[in-house]
């Protein structure tokens, strides 16, 4: 490959990472510039996770044999079976080298000393490989993984200068594999509560119109239960704003143990003294069972007066929900509505009659609403 089309190739393969969305996307766009660039047939990402001692395969892309998936699961490799991505990695770097990438064949070693290559010269035998190019990936300094690329056999073997591309590439994917952690961090922070670790009112609001979106197109059921924490602002009055970061703490706690009995429901604090969690798919009563257990503990907490907590679901008779605010209006309305009755249980939208006075009061006009929420607030 002359030099134009390798900087092409690797303007190719930046591009593809700096364009990807999720780490996936990235892992993907990095082995597949790279197989591209080496003009290569199959093509892998592999982290070295420290502290299990293992090389794990994020990404197989290419010409894939029957026992490696796009994004496996459970494809790791104990380090001692290719301890070159430690151990001489490491020697050459301590002495001052550079990580570079080495070629193997289903022969033997073709380029570089790695000095081991019998579980290497194995696999490609196994699948019909001819050879292969590995090059380590380093990131903030430290051996992160390793990027790999192989040939079929019949095609020609990757030389020396293939290697030392390789070692090029694997810096590129490196500064792409750190935007993706940074831009992933800020993802993180955009959408995570400070003070609790939970989620906040941007993802559920991104989470819940995705929700509601599938259950309009397949029927799924989607669940919102509304938290008002009782008593935060005598705490905060009495003992201090920390007890009272101390309380929205324990209870942000409490909340994301019994979310965790609903699977793949998000825990989330709104603001102030209101939390919520979003249920896609399990049953109502499902949600409202795991709803009463989180009134109980809220209740035996040592600081705080329990919680307000209201439900909505799309499996309840509250009539079409088409939006996610409608039934965030739902949700929001029988929480207000158990504030109002100082109730010990979950009220739930739509299951007390025809006339529904939950359903009512999420349903009336805004400024109607808004009085009302203030007569039951008054009530306190």
């Amino acid at each position: 490959m002359g030099e134009d089309r390798r900087l092409v190739a690797v303007v190719a393969l930046a591009q593809g990472m700096a364009a990807a969305h999720t780490p996936r996307e990235s892992w993907r766009a990095a082995a597949l510039g790279a197989c591209r660039a080496l003009s290569g047939g199959f093509a892998a990402l592999s982290v070295w996770e420290r502290d299990l001692g293992r090389l794990r395969v994020l990404v197989n892309v290419g010409d894939r044999a029957a026992d490696e998936d796009e994004f496996p699961d459970g494809e790791a490799y104990p380090v001692h079976q290719f301890p070159e991505i430690t151990e001489f990695l490491h020697e050459r770097w301590v002495a001052g080298g550079e990580p570079n990438a080495w070629v193997e064949t289903a022969q033997g070693p073709a380029a570089g000393r790695p000095g081991y290559c019998h579980q290497r010269v194995a696999a490609l035998r196994r699948r019909g490989r001819g050879s292969c190019v590995v090059a380590p990936i380093v990131l903030h300094g430290r051996a992160w993984g390793e990027l790999y690329v192989a040939r079929s056999v019949g095609t020609p073997v990757f030389d020396r200068a293939d290697a030392d591309f390789a070692t090029v590439l694997a810096a590129v994917v490196a500064a792409g594999l750190a935007q993706t952690e940074r831009l992933e961090e800020a993802r993180r922070l955009a959408f995570t509560d400070a003070l609790t670790g939970l989620a906040n009112r941007r993802a559920v609001d991104v989470r819940l119109e995705e929700a509601v979106e599938r259950h309009r197109a397949e029927g799924v059921v989607v669940s919102l239960v509304v938290c008002d924490l009782n008593g935060l602002k005598r705490v905060n009055d009495t003992l201090g704003h920390a007890v009272g970061d101390r309380l929205l703490e324990r209870f942000g706690s409490v909340l994301s143990l019994c979310g965790a009995m609903l699977p793949g429901a998000l825990a989330a604090r709104l603001g102030g003294d209101e939390f919520c969690l979003l249920a896609v798919g399990p049953l109502a009563d499902e949600v409202v069972k795991v709803a009463d257990d989180l009134c109980r503990r809220a209740g035996e907490l040592e600081l705080g007066e329990g919680v307000a907590c209201g439900v909505a679901s799309t499996e309840d008779p509250i009539g079409p929900v088409s939006s996610a605010r409608r039934l965030f209006r739902l949700a929001d309305a029988a929480q207000y509505r158990a504030k109002a009755v100082r109730a010990a249980r979950p009220v739930v939208a739509g299951r007390e009659g025809p006339d529904d006075p939950v359903v009512r009061l999420a349903d009336e006009p805004s400024h109607e609403r808004t009085a009302e929420r203030r007569r039951f607030r008054g009530r306190r």
